[in-house]
This record gives structure tokens, sequence and C-alpha cells, in this order.
């Protein structure tokens, strides 16, 4: 049964621009939704290159949910300073995978210039990094009410199919020049742990089948005795001891990945009802970006 502290913090965090909501149905695509030709390619700073970059700078593009959108300014951050990349975020709040399928437009709370194969096509990208929560509410329009409580199995059916359709179309807009896609795999979820567990699964199973990779950025917000149990607290690393700013109690030697009342997200900052980037220094942000970068480096040397 769900205590009642966690349903508390999931309605607030929900009804403040979470990934989902399990109650009022589709809103309108977030006002804050990145254009893209606002964001995009901006070069690493005019510093000496990191001696573990590749040789070849990466194109980086990145889609996703209410995550990526807190995520998106230090993954940015990460991947210039030690790649040299060129990046474009265009994450949106509140979707899933269909929500970037073209031909979904009408249904879709992301437009039809952000849809995955369409930035394919004019950005050419190397790596295309897909980090989503696995919206599991009826909340987007293009999952045509299913979902994880009312109908598991078929919601994983529908999932699957719709990660699959993802795959087909960004593969088939690269042409010559396949972007390999970045699977990230998502945190603890103190309400559903089986479902994160079986949505990473999925995104292994994808990426091992169709040439792409999996970053672990969960497991760098997990406990390390256990992958799958959520917490708000870890012990503080030797960066964040380093860094005063990232290891929130020092006298304690641990930092908080979530806030009081947010269980989901992973910055420290009140949601807003305009999504955007997370303003405030968060430990968890960090370390997804770490893990995200470090893999595409790996996969680019």
């Amino acid at each position: 049964m769900r205590r009642p502290w966690i349903v508390g913090v999931l309605v607030a965090g929900l009804l403040l621009g979470a990934c989902g909501d399990p109650s009022s149905g589709p809103e309108a695509p977030p006002p804050s939704a990145p254009d893209v030709s606002a964001t995009t390619h901006q070069r690493a700073p005019a510093t000496s290159p990191s001696a573990r970059a590749p040789v070849k700078a990466p194109t980086v593009l990145y889609l996703g949910d209410s995550l990526a959108m807190e995520n998106q300014k230090v993954l940015g951050q990460e991947l210039r300073r030690d790649l040299r990349a060129k990046y474009t975020s265009a994450p949106y709040s509140g979707t899933t995978l269909c929500d970037y399928l073209e031909g979904t437009a009408e249904r879709s709370l992301v437009p039809a210039r952000d849809k995955a194969a369409a930035l394919v096509r004019s950005l050419r990208p190397d790596y295309v990094v897909l980090q989503f929560w696995g919206n599991a509410w009826d909340f987007t329009w293009c999952m045509d009410g299913i979902t994880y409580d009312g109908a598991r199995e078929r919601y994983f059916k529908r999932y699957e199919a719709d990660a699959r359709k993802l795959i087909e179309q960004i593969a088939t807009a690269g042409g010559s020049h396949r972007p390999r896609i970045v699977w990230v795999l998502q945190g603890p979820d103190p309400i559903t742990p089986d479902r994160v567990r079986r949505v990473n699964g999925l995104y292994e199973r994808l990426a091992a089948t169709s040439g792409g990779v999996v970053a672990d950025a969960g497991k760098a917000v997990s406990p390390g005795s256990d992958r799958y149990t959520w917490t708000q607290y870890l012990p503080c690393t030797a960066y964040e001891r380093a860094h005063p700013d990232y290891c929130t109690q020092p006298s304690r030697d641990r930092t908080a990945l979530h806030r009081d009342d947010d269980y989901l997200h992973f910055c420290l900052a009140p949601t807003t009802s305009t999504p955007k980037p997370c303003p405030v220094r968060s430990p968890g942000i960090l370390r997804i970006a770490r893990e995200i970068t470090k893999i595409i480096r790996q996969s680019a040397s």
C-alpha cells in the first residue's frame, strides 16, 4: 500500500510540474519548452581540451521528460568541458517516448519541429540521449489512456512498441550517419520499484539489440548496497567533499538527492509551474550528468 507521506509528496510534485499526473489528465505543452534554435550549438570554453576527450568532438542530442528538463544545463556543461561536444537539448516535462514519435503531433506534448527524427535530420548528431522515467499515468495524450496502475502488461507492451518505433525513426532519419542511442537508466522509485526495474531492463535489451548503449545514471543516485532502494541521502563523494556546495550535510558526510517534498526529481530548488533547468547546484543532477558523459566518452574513444 502507498504510505500517506508518499502520496502527499506525489501529488505536490505533480501539481508543480513533475513527470505526470494520475488524476488531472493532459495539459498544454509547457510554455518554457526549449526552442532548439535558441539553445544549441554552444562551443566549449576556450581552455585546453581534457586529455580524456575523444579525437573527434561528438554531437549530442538530449531528449526526455522533466528529469531531462532539470538536468539539461549541467549535462551540457559536462559534455562541453570533457568532450568538447556540440550539444542540443530539447526536453519537455510530462512526456514519454511516444511524444517524440513523428505522426503524433496532434496528440503530443512535443511539437513537430522537436520530434526526435526531425531533430536528427537537422542536427546530424552522433548520439541521441534518451532519459525517460517512464510516464505511468494518464497524462500525455499519445499513450491513449494506458496506465501502469490500470493495465500493467498492456502498459509495458505499449511502452516497448513505442521505444522500438522511436529507434526505427531515429535510425531512418540518420540515414548513413545513424546516431547511437544512449538509454539512461532511471533511479529507484519508492512507489512502484518493480516498474522502474522493468523499464530499465527494457532499455538494456533495446540497447543490446539495436547498437545502443546504456548509462546507468540511476545507480549513481542509489545506495551501493541496493540499486533499487530509494533514499533521500547518500554519503558524499570525494568530489562533493572537495566542493562543499555539493555536500549538503558535511557534518554527517552525506548529501541530499531529493527535496523533502519531491521524491522523484533531483533539483534541490522547488519545482515550478513553468518547467526550466534546475537553477541551483544539486548533487543528484551532477551525478547523473557525469555518468552520461562518462558513457559517451567511453563510446566515442
